[in-house]
């Protein structure tokens, strides 16, 4: 069925309904006899949009679970191999685990939870794209090593390989999966090459980095896990409490910056992506009262 009409004194429009679908389209003139001469070619072009329309099989929508697989598994995506591992760990486990208990790895999930709802309704893979709030409530760790706690590790980590490995990261800011990287052949005179989480990049070298990667014989084969745990052991021996294998790199930056270095340059010897993450984790530490590094 078709309908020509016109609203209040605005343009012809031309409705064709069929099978319970209407399309409404304007036939661009005021005119009455004009809009009843073209009246038929566009109804032939809607009822054919119609028909077609109602012929096309709507894609069945997925669960969450299968478009989970779809995002994780599709090539498309603009990640370096830590995100992607990254995303990959974070979605299986909430599957399998739903949200876990640390508050800032849950914000973590949501986002990245929200991030897969919104290339699967983007793809037309879901009706909508179901927000989950919480993705931004978290507060960036701060924890800085203070130079008696730096004294008290450098000086009683005994373990003489790990303690180089602990000293190495305090000097160069490098990550732990950076470190644990290293190749020979990536190894300049004041530099060395790693890949860092935004790809590959830059560590400089100074003196006394150069003084202990330049004599090992053996470069550290650690896993991620080893260092972590190690790491952790050995600093509640010590009675060095809320301290982290990160938070060696986060003390590094922090040194560049009270060294009088401007945040724009500590962001690209870090390896940032953006100078945004720098200041979402050291903007809030450049207030507080940090006693003075000497090592």
């Amino acid at each position: 069925m078709a309908s020509v009409y016109r609203k209040s004194t605005s343009v012809y429009y031309l409705a064709v309904t069929f099978q319970n679908s209407r399309i409404s389209r304007s036939l661009g003139t005021r005119c009455y006899k004009t809009a009843k001469k073209v009246t038929p070619d566009i109804e032939k072009q809607i009822l054919s949009e119609l028909i077609n329309g109602l012929n096309v099989k709507k894609p069945k929508k997925l669960s969450f679970n299968n478009l989970v697989r779809e995002y994780l598994e599709y090539q498309g995506h603009d990640w370096v191999n830590s995100t992607r591992k990254r995303n990959k760990e974070l979605l299986n486990k909430y599957l399998v685990k739903g949200f876990p208990n640390n508050s800032t790895t849950k914000a973590m999930t949501i986002r990245v939870i929200n991030a897969c709802n919104n290339w699967g309704f983007k793809h037309e893979l879901i009706d909508r794209p179901i927000k989950i709030r919480g993705g931004s409530k978290w507060k960036a760790r701060d924890r800085v090593l203070s130079d008696s706690e730096m004294k008290i590790i450098i000086n009683n980590v005994m373990d003489e390989r790990f303690n180089l490995f602990v000293r190495f990261a305090y000097y160069t800011g490098a990550r732990s999966g950076e470190i644990r990287s290293i190749s020979r052949d990536n190894i300049l005179d004041n530099s060395l090459v790693v890949n860092g989480k935004s790809g590959r990049r830059i560590v400089k070298l100074n003196t006394q980095a150069k003084g202990i990667i330049f004599c090992q014989k053996k470069l550290w084969n650690y896993s991620k896990d080893y260092v972590s745990h190690k790491f952790k052991k050995e600093v509640r021996r010590l009675g060095i409490k809320n301290a982290r294998f990160h938070d060696l790199r986060r003390t590094f930056g922090i040194n560049l910056i009270k060294q009088g270095m401007s945040i724009y340059k500590v962001s690209k010897l870090l390896g940032h992506k953006s100078v945004r993450t720098t200041e979402q984790h050291y903007a809030p530490l450049l207030t507080a009262e940090i006693e003075d590094f000497s090592l």
